[in-house]
Parts: C-alpha cells; structure tokens; sequence
C-alpha cells in the first residue's frame, strides 16, 4: 500500500513556541513510525514577532501562500509583549490566518488528564470533558484593528451574520451527535447576551432555528456571566458550548484553568478545507529557553491534527495515530512518571515528550 503522504506547515513562532513545536514534532514523528500508513513533510515557516521586528512584516505573503498550500498548520505560540503594532496591538499572525483562510470554527477540547490535579475540590472535577466552539471570523473581533479611533473615542463594531452563524451551529450539533455516538450527552449550548445586546438576540434566534434540524441534539441557551459563575460551580454538567468570538476566547481560557492550565488546552481552528491546530497558550516570554514549558497542549494539538487528516482525507491510519497520542499522553500522566512545573513538579519539556514518545511504544 502506498503511504499518504501530508504536507504540515509549521509555524513555530516566538518565546516557548519552538520548544514546544519541536516536543510535538517528536511525539508525531514517532507515531508514524509506530502507524505507518501515512507521512509527514514539515515545512518550516517564520512568522511572528521576532520576524515583525526584524523585518517589519509578521507575515510575508510567501510565508502565507505556502501555509495555505499545505495540508494542515501546525503552530506554536506567537507575540510577544513588547512588539507591538504602531496602534498598540501586539503581533497575532494566527488571526490573519483565521480572517484570511475562513477558519471559523475555534474547538476547544476541555478534559481533566488522568494524574492531574483540578484545582476544583468537588470529585466529579474528574469528569470534565467538553468543548468550547466559538466563531472566529466575526463577532467583536471582525473589525479589529480598523474601527473609527480618535483621541476622544474609539470603537468596535460586534457583527452577527447568519451564513457565519448557521455553519457555526452546523458544526456544534454535528460535533454534539459525535460525542453522543461515544457516550456523551448529545447537548448544545448557546452562551450569548441575548437580554442586551440586538446582535446577540439575532445570533440566538439563528441557533434555535438551526437546532429544529437536530431533533435527536438536547439544546439549551444560557447568559455567559451565569455560564461563567457555573463554568466554576459544576463544569461536569457541559458538553458542548457555542458562542461568539471573544465570548468563547475568555471562557476557554477559565475552562483550561478548571483542568490543569493553558499548557493543558489544545486547539483546532477550522473552516471549510483547511486546519490550523495549536495550544491555546500564548509565547511565554518569561520561560522562553528555560526547557521548562509544558509541551502537553502543543502535543493534543497534533493529535487533533492527525485526526482532522484522518477524517478529511479518509486516512484510517491518521485517525488510529490520533488517538494512540491521546492515550500515550494520559497513560504518561497517569502513571506518575511526569508532572509539570506549572503543577509544582520538575518535568520539562524534552522530558514529557520523552515520556509521551515511550508511552507509544509501550502501545504497540
């Protein structure tokens, strides 16, 4: 049988960006020796702030050009605090990305690995498993950058469409049926603030037509200050959550707090053909060469990627490669053999993705 062969191009970008990049390159490299059926080509691209400030482009259109040609993007962490744009922004390729190739579905998987610890003293912390899905090319972020500002006043517009919206909802019933088919709970809900703002009543009066398609799909729509308070009080009660941008940008981060931190919280960035898959966490700046940054969400991000390749291309193989990661990096934590310094133990980043990488083979 011939082997698939996939192009990845990797963005690594700035502060702990390639260190975690080159752990996640490990871990895949191994479980395509360890699968076989498909390869992987990794074409390396600079993109971000160090490049901003050595050029005065975060983003050469060459660089763009090859990322949209490939098979899928893996990125790392980009920005750092002090290089910023001449209106204050700091430098966020993975937006343009976003605005650019039409990835509008942001998922974000939240659920408590095996071994590590919850900072939420209720037991059923240890059933936590949901997703965040927010839109990504409109929202509050859809004129970022190019509001009317004035020394007086400053604005953004928040924009609601129902093309965006229906594809939106599309996915998250899709997704919800998913995971009712594993054992889920087959539920969707729209978090908005529908009692304020017009755009909000719009977007859930998309939602609620929408869902008439999915009878077999529980839905339900909550206030996000009320989903924030029980983000808190009783996560293990959601499966998947729907929202607009920047509401779904600041209630990932809270979740990925409910389940170890940011270094725990992988992301996949979709849209109609093309994927972009990285941690949610930012370049860390502070750590930035230390060896010290958690690989684990760079790593569920691969995973995620081979599974997106998987189903996108038909290549079982992919899929099988997807969820032997998974595993390897719960049966890691799981066994006590790594615990990050953010949790209070010494494993570095070489380290984990050591230990993720003998944990494949252990598989078989």
């Amino acid at each position: 049988m011939n082997e698939a062969v996939l192009d990845i191009a990797v963005m690594a970008g700035d502060g702990i960006g390639p260190e975690v990049m080159e752990a996640a390159l490990d871990v895949l490299e191994a479980a395509e020796r360890r699968i076989g059926g498909f390869r992987l080509v990794f074409t390396l691209l600079e993109a971000g702030a160090e490049a901003y400030r050595r050029t005065g482009v975060a983003m050469s259109e060459e660089v763009f050009a090859r990322a949209a040609a490939a098979d899928a993007i893996l990125f790392g962490a980009m920005g750092l605090p002090e290089v910023r744009l001449p209106d204050g922004r700091e430098i966020a390729p993975q937006l343009d990305l976003r605005e650019r190739l039409g990835l509008f579905a942001g998922v974000r998987p939240v659920r408590l690995l095996p071994g590590v610890p919850s900072p939420l003293a209720d037991p059923r912390a240890r059933d936590v498993d949901l997703v965040i899905l927010r839109e990504q090319t409109e929202g509050l972020f859809a004129e970022r950058g190019r509001g009317p500002t004035s020394p007086d006043r400053a604005e953004d517009k928040l924009v609601v469409t129902r093309a965006a919206s229906e594809r939106l909802f599309d996915v998250a019933f899709a997704l919800a049926r998913e995971r009712k088919a594993r054992g889920g709970k087959g539920r969707v809900d729209l978090v908005d603030k529908a009692n304020v703002l017009g755009s909000m009543a719009f977007f859930r009066s998309i939602f609620l037509e929408r869902a008439q398609r999915y009878p077999d799909v529980e839905v339900g729509c909550r206030y996000v200050d009320a989903t924030a308070l029980d983000l808190v009080r009783r996560p293990w009660e959601f499966d998947v959550l729907v929202t607009e941008n920047l509401i779904g940008d600041i209630l990932s981060d809270l979740a990925a707090a409910l389940v170890g931190g940011m270094g725990f919280a992988p992301t996949a960035d979709l849209g109609t053909d093309k994927g972009l898959f990285q941690p949610a966490h930012g370049s860390a700046p502070d750590i930035a060469g230390r060896g010290v940054a958690n690989p684990t969400a760079t790593i569920l991000s691969a995973a995620m990627m081979l599974d997106w390749l998987g189903r996108r291309r038909g290549l079982e193989a992919c899929t099988v490669a997807a969820r032997r990661i998974e595993t390897a990096v719960e049966r890691a934590y799981a066994s006590g053999r790594i615990r990050p310094v953010e949790l209070g133990g010494t494993s570095g980043t070489r380290a984990i993705a050591q230990v993720v990488v003998d944990a494949l083979d252990e598989l078989g």
